[in-house]
């Protein structure tokens, strides 16, 4: 499943480590908001490290689920790349 991440961190230390957790699962897309491609597991492991770098009562993470059909009709205007799941070969 896919996912659109945005935030509003009001503490700068926060927001670097918030930034950083969200690179791990996904691509900045602007400067708050991320998409991110993953499975339930992914998601649940996503938000339990957001939720430790997040304060409850001063920041703000919302995160929307986007299906497929969906993500593939997402209208770019200016620069950017249309989200493409990246196919992992091990040999």
């Amino acid at each position: 499943m896919y996912y659109v991440v945005s935030y509003d961190v009001r503490d700068d230390r926060r927001r670097r480590r918030v930034v950083e957790v969200l690179k791990d699962y996904g691509r900045r897309v602007q400067e708050s908001v991320f998409e991110c491609g993953l499975d339930r597991a992914g998601l649940e492991e996503m938000v339990g490290r957001l939720r430790k770098e997040l304060d409850a009562d001063a920041d703000s993470c919302r995160i929307w689920p986007v299906c497929r059909s969906c993500a593939e009709r997402v209208r770019l205007l200016g620069p950017g790349e249309r989200w493409e799941e990246r196919l992992v070969v091990v040999i």
